[in-house]
């Protein structure tokens, strides 16, 4: 990828799992001369969304539950987020950018494979009232982590996302429901039944330990 980015682009990606999830943009030198703009843009492209690297992976992680994969999808979201950075004016870098992985991870799933991105209405879990719990809240109070993140693999993929943005990455209503296209009354009842899912997994398989 790194080869074919430097050709068309003019600049060159560090493989992320040798540095640690870092992407480098480095122009040549004889295109720094000729064109200092873009050695600005550049410049203001690292500043404001290499931050935002270990959210984008966390998010395409989640989504997409491999690793490699992850990691592709980032590179190719990084990608995407520099040839448009041109008209991008707004102040919030993160969520702009995890707008971009979200699309790439759903392009990635449709490609691969066949998937429902749609989970039917319960209503009995709609109702439940789980809006406090918090996966986060769960993992550290979790005297077995691993359970939590077990039970988040198994939920589908709408809800991995969701309390992704919210409960791991801090998302407010509005971020989400930006980034996910949807209105903020649909990102809070689906939070709900997020919620209540990952609660009703987490008790089974404890009690499947037991």
């Amino acid at each position: 990828m790194a080869t074919a980015l430097k050709a068309e682009y003019g600049f060159d990606t560090e493989d992320l799992k040798a540095s640690a999830k870092i992407v480098k943009f480095v122009i040549p030198k004889k295109h720094q001369e000729q064109d200092a703009a873009q050695e600005h843009e550049l410049a203001s492209f690292e500043e404001t969304m290499l931050p935002h690297m270990d959210a984008a992976h966390n998010l395409a992680r989640w989504l997409l539950h491999n690793e490699q994969d992850a990691q592709d999808v980032v590179q190719e979201a990084y990608l995407r987020a520099f040839k448009s950075f041109g008209g991008f004016h707004g102040s919030n870098g993160r969520a702009w950018l995890l707008t971009i992985v979200r699309n790439t991870s759903y392009t990635l799933l449709k490609r691969n494979r066949a998937v429902d991105l749609t989970t039917p209405f319960d209503e009995e879990i709609h109702a439940s009232g789980h809006e406090s719990v918090s996966p986060a809240t769960i993992l550290e109070q979790s005297e077995d982590a691993e359970l939590v993140r077990e039970a988040m693999d198994e939920l589908p993929v709408e809800f991995r996302e969701i309390l992704t943005l919210r409960h791991l990455e801090g998302l407010s209503y509005k971020e989400i429901a930006d980034i996910a296209q949807l209105a903020p009354g649909t990102v809070m009842s689906r939070l709900a039944r997020a919620r209540a899912r990952l609660k009703q997994g987490l008790a089974a398989r404890i009690n499947r330990e037991k």
